[in-house]
């Protein structure tokens, strides 16, 4: 199967229901990529009224980018902003 992500991450691929998969999670790059990514110098940051569950608005506050949205979901290991990243939650801003 040819896969080519945006990211340049390495891929491997998995079974799900009985169908070939192909996914940058867990593959050996993606997992150095999240220590690199744990080790940067950071700050805490608390998410403020009208930014709760809403990566995008909490990178542009940050980082002045909403695009940076899975910063924000990585660099905390948040699978579901909609159901994480609530008013007053301590997260981590990682310096760019």
């Amino acid at each position: 199967m040819n896969y080519n992500n945006h990211l340049k991450l390495g891929y491997i691929e998995v079974k799900h229901k009985n169908r070939s998969v192909v996914t940058s999670l867990n593959s050996t790059e993606f997992k150095n990529s999240m220590r690199d990514l744990q080790s940067l110098p950071a700050r805490i940051g608390t998410i403020p009224p009208g930014f709760e569950h809403r990566a995008d608005k909490i990178a542009d506050l940050f980082y002045g980018s909403p695009e940076l949205d899975w910063l924000v979901c990585w660099t905390n290991n948040i699978s579901d902003p909609f159901q994480q990243l609530n008013v007053g939650d301590r997260i981590r801003i990682v310096s760019t």
